[in-house]
């Protein structure tokens, strides 16, 4: 009898007839003979309702108390698919993340698993109930309720599917699977059938939200098959695994996998550094501290023993950041510092870029292509990512889709 492992997104539970399509889903692979242990998000936009609602009472909420908060939207949507199972005839019982044994490490907002105890579900497997288990949260040693971040439910199944050495972890969503680009911007875009774990990380990272980038982590470690596929029609998702497929005709063989862009990115920019061992870990020390991640970061060239750094986080921390400046810049000293939230991150992702020339020259001259400056480049063995202009983005990523051959899908050898 197979362990299967399965995570259904708020959009999947959005409503209680969406609700009884999960179930039915549910119900299908236990009638196929499989123990099964589902993950469920908040329903919806019970997420973003609960933080609109604190912020009605609060500019700056308490971290602990947000992840009170918050962690309720899944305890909703676990209660609720349970019922819906057990009135169609089927053992099921709800658990939250501290029963079903998620240990976090106990930081607010952004908590990682760091064990998994998963003596409960079992227990529950064997009873011979369909578990369902609330994502998105867990519980440190002190007790305290943790939340893992956006699209943690994500990290909630794969590492379910670890502590339970699950034969499969399929990720359902309301897309039908990994695509070339996000179909909802660029419509030639199509569905792989599969890609690798160190792909799909860059893809997640750099802006794809079909997958939380922990996850992948987790699942490339652990050697997890995950099926991202829809919750909506029955057809075969993108397999994440260790190596992806070939294509049949060679000469069509993608350099470039995928472009993904990201919108959530700010800039800061620090005037006026001094030149001198120490001050960059300083800086970025304290961002840590702050549980900041950091994404680009450069350094301009020293002038008169001063400096220039530039560095991009997520708009969510700007609030952080300016604290954290405004004390830095006195304390260094520094000259000043600027923040942006009008910029935006385009990249392009491939394993074959590794053994293939060019792919940076194509990048840049196709952004000027299209009249598109770019402000700051990274780069990694399968990845070149630019910040732009924000109202650019789109126009970037249909042309980097089209340069790099993705508007038409090749065979694929199977």
């Amino acid at each position: 009898m197979s362990i299967v492992v399965q995570k259904f997104g708020g959009s999947s539970v959005g409503s209680p007839e969406r609700m009884r399509r999960v179930a039915r889903r549910i119900a299908e692979t236990a009638d196929a003979g499989n123990k099964v242990a589902v993950v469920v998000s908040a329903m919806g936009d019970t997420t973003d309702d609960l933080i609109a609602l604190a912020q009605q009472l609060t500019t700056r909420p308490p971290a602990r108390e947000m992840d009170m908060l918050l962690s309720t939207g899944e305890q909703i949507s676990i209660s609720l698919l349970a019922m819906t199972l057990q009135e169609m005839g089927y053992a099921a019982i709800s658990l939250t993340g501290r029963q079903a044994g998620y240990h976090t490490c106990g930081t607010y907002a952004k908590a990682k698993i760091v064990a998994m105890d998963s003596v409960r579900v079992l227990d529950e497997l064997n009873k011979g109930n369909i578990v369902i288990v609330a994502g998105f949260q867990g519980t440190d040693k002190r007790g305290e309720i943790n939340t893992l971040g956006r699209g943690g439910s994500d990290t909630s199944a794969v590492a379910l599917a670890v502590a339970l050495e699950a034969d499969v972890c399929e990720i359902f969503t309301d897309v039908d699977g990994v695509f070339t680009a996000d179909p909802r911007v660029v419509r030639k875009a199509w569905k792989m059938p599969e890609i690798s774990y160190d792909e799909m990380l860059e893809m997640a990272v750099m802006g794809a939200l079909v997958l939380q980038p922990r996850s992948v982590e987790l699942a490339k470690q652990y050697g997890v098959k995950l099926h991202v596929r829809s919750s909506f029609n029955h057809s075969e998702g993108t397999i994440v695994k260790e190596v992806a497929c070939m294509y049949k005709d060679l000469e069509k063989e993608l350099v470039v996998s995928g472009v993904a862009h990201d919108m959530n990115v700010l800039k800061t920019t620090i005037f006026g550094v001094p030149d001198s061992p120490g001050v960059a870990g300083e800086i970025f020390g304290r961002l840590a501290a702050e549980k900041i991640n950091v994404d680009m970061i450069i350094q301009s060239g020293s002038r008169d023993t001063r400096q220039d750094i530039s560095f991009t986080t997520g708009r969510d921390e700007r609030h952080k950041i300016e604290r954290i400046l405004t004390e830095i810049v006195r304390q260094l000293p520094a000259e000043s510092y600027m923040i942006i939230d009008t910029i935006a991150k385009v990249s392009v992702i491939g394993a074959g870029m590794i053994t293939n020339p060019g792919v940076a020259a194509t990048t840049f001259r196709t952004l000027a292509g299209i009249g598109c400056n770019i402000d700051m480049i990274a780069t990694s063995e399968i990845r070149i990512s630019c910040i732009i202009d924000e109202t650019k983005v789109t126009e970037a990523a249909l042309a980097l889709h089209t340069a790099f051959g993705l508007d038409a899908a090749p065979a694929i050898d199977n």
